[in-house]
């Protein structure tokens, strides 16, 4: 049974920083693109940042970049995402997803390519607010 257990949510002040973990059991991550996805009040999910299977080539959607930064540990079958500078706007329901290695793209990391993730963890709330 493949099981992603997003932590690291919470509620932090503007300008704060938070690391979000996803540890992985039931397949190797080092054969799998993984995404984080993040859902806001009302809106759809929508991707945020990408990671390939193999090159550690990444992907950030523009209202991350600079931001945020997502790595793996294929030792450990985890991917994280330090999150800097956190505004309100990113305030959210962040998931971890995991899916057969594509070419990360505005395409495949973004709301149109959710159907490319396999695998889906529960969801982390991270809220900004002072």
């Amino acid at each position: 049974q493949v099981q992603l257990v997003e932590s690291g949510g919470g509620l932090v002040q503007p300008g704060s920083s938070l690391r979000l973990s996803c540890p992985v059991s039931g397949l190797s991550l080092d054969n799998y693109m993984v995404g984080w996805f993040r859902q806001a009040p009302g809106m759809e999910r929508d991707g945020v940042s990408c990671i390939s299977s193999s090159d550690d080539n990444t992907y950030y959607t523009d209202s991350v970049k600079g931001r945020f930064t997502i790595s793996r540990d294929n030792a450990k079958n985890t991917v994280a995402r330090q999150m800097n500078s956190l505004e309100p706007e990113d305030t959210a329901v962040y998931y971890c997803a995991a899916g057969h290695p594509r070419a990360l793209t505005d395409y495949t990391c973004s709301r149109y390519g959710i159907w490319l993730y396999d695998y889906w963890g529960q969801g982390t709330l991270v809220t900004v607010s002072s």
